[in-house]
């Protein structure tokens, strides 16, 4: 009786998907992926952003509090929410596309404001008094006295607390989220820290009284946050930094962040002395001390942060919509 292994026809192997400038052996290429993440972006943000300028167009204002001052709580908060909510909602779409969960592109819901984020607001804190501290050494930042009072400092902690951890929850989201996930499955981890910190630092290049050597420290702050995440697997102890430096810089000690000035802040301050020692028109986030500060920083949370906690298997392509199919 003939053996059924001679007589079994021979297994033919899947024919693989031919590689092409769009597609990779594992779908549509990571820098294709972003581009289609910053078209969902921008159709999104025009979509919310059409009524208004309707309303413009037909001489009506938006109601009260859509056009409030950015140096505001509300302000900001409007704009940072708007910056946070758009990113998100395309980045919920790509991840249905991608047959991935949103917490794999930097918040996943299980940390969120827990021990990372908390140390994370402790050490944003402590960086940006030891930075005000070195320019005080040196004569350069002095404390004038409350510039609140009464109720108003309850309700401006409250204000600015909630609004600095939106901007750090925005800006981290926006710049070290589904971007930095998508381009390190593309080009490494490093290269993409540079090209999102680069573009980090390019957003800020509009704030008002922003120099060169302020874009260059928000740099080096893009980078910092790129080396949390790569350590902690996700972005909480970088939004909860985000959160404490700015809320200190801004409310607790009242100076400027990146040229803008505070408002409804705790102290009054003042500066004296030249603009590599005070930061000048942008603040102490264009002091020499900075980049220090955050050198020290990067420093002393390697050696205690030893690990890699952005897995390289959670990097890797799934199955997806975007995936080439092979037959059987």
């Amino acid at each position: 009786m003939p053996d059924p292994e001679i007589l079994a026809p021979p297994t033919v192997p899947a024919a693989q998907p031919r590689s092409t400038v769009f597609r990779g052996p594992n779908g549509i290429r990571a820098g294709w992926r972003a581009l289609i993440f910053l078209a969902l972006v921008a159709a999104i943000g025009i979509l919310f952003t059409t009524p208004f300028v309707l309303m413009r167009v037909l001489g009506k204002r938006p109601q009260a509090g859509i056009g409030v001052s950015a140096l505001t709580p509300l302000g900001l908060g409007l704009s940072e929410g708007f910056l946070f909510v758009v990113p998100s909602i395309a980045a919920l779409i790509m991840a249905r596309i991608e047959r991935r969960n949103y917490g794999q592109y930097g918040l996943p819901a299980r940390f969120a404001f827990r021990q990372d984020f908390w140390i994370g607001v402790l050490v944003g804190f402590l960086s940006i008094s030891s930075c005000l501290l070195a320019i005080f050494a040196l004569h350069g930042f002095h404390l004038t006295g409350l510039a609140i009072h009464g109720s108003t400092i309850v309700s401006a902690t409250a204000a600015w607390g909630a609004t600095f951890v939106l901007v750090g929850l925005a800006e981290e989201f926006s710049f070290r989220g589904y971007l930095q996930y998508t381009l390190t499955t593309g080009m490494g981890f490093w290269p993409a820290a540079i090209l999102t910190s680069c573009l980090f630092g390019l957003a800020h290049s509009s704030n008002p009284g922003e120099t060169k050597f302020g874009l260059v420290s928000v740099v080096f702050f893009g980078l910092l946050f790129c080396l949390i995440l790569r350590r902690t697997g996700n972005l909480w102890w970088a939004v909860g930094f985000h959160a404490g430096w700015d809320w200190g810089q801004t409310f607790f000690y009242g100076v400027p962040d990146s040229g803008i000035p505070p408002y409804h802040n705790l102290f009054g301050s003042s500066f004296h002395g030249p603009a590599w020692l005070t930061g000048g028109s942008v603040g102490p986030e264009a002091s020499v001390f900075t980049p220090i500060v955050l050198g020290i920083v990067a420093i002393v949370f390697t050696r205690l942060y030893r690990e890699n906690g952005y897995e390289t298997a959670n990097l890797r392509p799934q199955t997806s919509a975007l995936s080439p199919q092979t037959s059987a």
